[in-house]
């Protein structure tokens, strides 16, 4: 059973080490209880190094905040697009929440920089692995709601989440998007080739190239091959869009 002062006090102790003045400024919200922001930049690898458990990493803040961030995110897409179906309205609700569109919002915050890391986690590229910079942001999202309610927490989502859609949107599933583009265009069709495979079973990092018509068009780096096919994809259309 975990002690909770003891937790209190270790996530308290290393609230001494950040300097989160430039975080809480972008952020623009002002905690009552300030280890609730430092407990949504915990990952479970630190917690573990300081033997706080799970409960002191984001993990309970990433859940709650996933559930905020759909309640706030169907309600705007409901009343800003009227005449939509819900089906589209799906469509449009997880394209601006996925995976790469929260790691774009972690991106301009900045929010790699603050994350608590334990050493092997660290080592393995963790500060820039989009899964986790998106389950911050969720955190954070939880941590508002927890601290301030619901208000605080909509006006973070609409300020950072559900801001600049049509480049969030854009790489909601990438391959799919490509494809699409390059039919349009009559460009001819994507060939994603595998060039290399690292690291061991548990953590392995694949990366794929795209060619089409023959021409390399871009590279991708994943934990899996579909997420470095999609990452490839992403940055095909990023240089397609400029």
């Amino acid at each position: 059973m975990i002690c909770w002062p003891s937790l209190s006090k270790r996530i308290e102790s290393t609230m001494n080490r950040l300097d989160l003045t430039e975080l809480k400024g972008s952020i623009g919200y002002t905690y009552r209880d300030e280890k609730l922001l430092i407990q949504a930049l915990t990952h479970t690898s630190y917690a573990n190094e300081l033997r706080i458990n799970k409960l002191g990493s984001y993990e309970r803040l990433e859940f709650l905040g996933d559930a905020v961030l759909e309640m706030v995110s169907s309600d705007f897409f409901y009343h800003t697009c009227p005449d939509e179906p819900e089906g589209r309205l799906t469509t449009m609700r997880a394209s601006a929440v996925c995976e790469q569109a929260l790691a774009i919002t972690a991106r301009d915050l900045n929010l790699g920089e603050y994350i608590r890391f334990g050493k092997g986690e660290e080592n393995s590229g963790g500060r820039h692995r989009e899964s986790i910079l998106s389950d911050v942001v969720e955190a954070i999202i939880g941590s508002i709601y927890l601290d301030g309610g619901i208000e605080p927490a909509k006006r973070f989502i609409l300020r950072y989440v559900l801001n600049d859609l049509d480049k969030k949107q854009l790489f909601y599933d990438a391959k799919t998007k490509l494809q699409e583009y390059l039919m349009a265009h009559e460009m001819g069709s994507p060939e994603y080739r595998l060039v290399s495979e690292q690291g061991p079973e548990h953590d392995k990092s694949f990366s794929v190239e795209l060619w089409v018509d023959g021409k390399r068009i871009s590279c991708g780096d994943g934990h899996s091959k579909k997420a470095a096919q999609q990452e490839a994809a992403k940055k095909a259309l990023e240089a397609l869009y400029q």
